[in-house]
């Protein structure tokens, strides 16, 4: 059983530090490109068959600490009745704009929310058999409100910021519901297999403080104070947002991910990995260091594993990966935190 992911998360000191991949089950993979050339990116969330083989194949290539499920920030969404479609990215036809359209949202039951996301973790979790903990995830109930209200993923997102200074109650009511939704099916994945959820808020770069701490800091808190409640392990995970860490290190949450702007070594000196407010950290090589090839990922991960303490640390990039990543940088970030546990030992 290879429960390292969770143990460190939850702050035990364990044997090595562990590691998973931002996008991992992705097009960097031969065997993920040789699936997309047959199937559209839809039909393979939307397929249990589909996502639970994608999901595991890397895990199939790399020994990883945790699998993390194939779908979509955007999966949830379906169940509000919002129509959208990716050219590549997000598009929803019909945005919300308005008090009316967002008075009409109802949020399902949690079972109607995404059954085949909660079929994939099932299948999962049975198809790792011990060797890695489970990932689930949903998007932060901002970062999910920048696409329904845009339209798509839209430069600076200026419709949502004009939403809300115009109507700051139905923005207020938008969050409100998407929290609803995002904490309801969070929970039904977590009863569906997954050891830990992982909130991404994709487009927190895009706060100031001031719009963080008075307009979504509460929906987080809230958001995370019910996974809490459910006994739920979880990661925030704020993309281009290292002004922020001062306020997320208080969030109600066991780890944060960190974007590759971070220091991490500085934020590690503001957080404790014991004690009171303790928090795992996440990250943060930069992902174009993969770009660079194997011997320049083997120097950044020697690097961050130099600056960083051991203890409640999670490695990871601070961001998804990127497609044209050679195999070989991934292989030499494996090796590199793997032969640290080797010489400590």
């Amino acid at each position: 059983m290879n429960d390292l992911f969770l143990r460190t998360l939850m702050g035990e000191k364990t044997e090595r530090r562990p590691l998973w991949i931002i996008r991992q089950a992705r097009r960097y993979l031969p065997e993920y490109r040789e699936l997309r050339k047959k199937n559209t990116f839809e039909e393979m969330c939307a397929s249990p068959d589909l996502s639970t083989e994608v999901t595991l194949q890397p895990l199939e290539r790399f020994p990883l600490d945790a699998a993390i499920v194939f779908a979509d920030l955007m999966t949830p969404v379906s169940a509000l009745g919002i129509p959208f479609h990716f050219n590549p990215g997000p598009v929803v036809p019909n945005p919300l704009r308005d008090a009316a359209s967002i008075r009409k949202l109802r949020v399902p039951d949690a079972q109607e929310i995404a059954p085949a996301v909660y079929e994939t973790l099932k299948r999962v979790k049975q198809g790792l058999n011990g060797r890695a903990n489970l990932i689930g995830f949903a998007g932060a109930p901002w970062s999910i409100a920048a696409y329904v209200v845009e339209g798509n993923g839209g430069k600076g997102f200026p419709w949502l910021r004009a939403l809300m200074a115009e109507d700051e109650v139905a923005f207020t009511e938008l969050m409100e519901t998407l929290t609803t939704l995002c904490l309801e099916y969070s929970i039904e994945q977590f009863k569906s297999g997954a050891d830990v959820i992982q909130i991404f808020d994709s487009w927190a770069g895009l706060l100031s403080v001031e719009t963080y701490t008075n307009h979504v800091e509460p929906h987080l808190v809230r958001l995370l104070t019910g996974l809490r409640e459910a006994g739920i392990p979880t990661i925030y995970f704020a993309q281009g947002a290292p002004h922020l860490n001062h306020k997320t290190k208080d969030l109600p949450c066991d780890g944060l991910g960190l974007c590759w702007r971070s220091n991490m070594a500085e934020v590690r000196g503001e957080i404790p990995a014991d004690g009171p407010g303790r928090k795992a950290l996440q990250g943060n090589i930069d992902p174009a260091v993969l770009l660079a090839g194997p011997e320049a990922t083997t120097r950044a991960a020697e690097k961050l594993l130099r600056d960083v303490p051991a203890h409640g640390h999670i490695v990871n990039l601070g961001h998804g990966i990127m497609p044209e990543v050679p195999i070989e940088s991934v292989q030499a970030l494996v090796q590199a935190v793997h032969s640290e546990a080797e010489v400590s030992a």
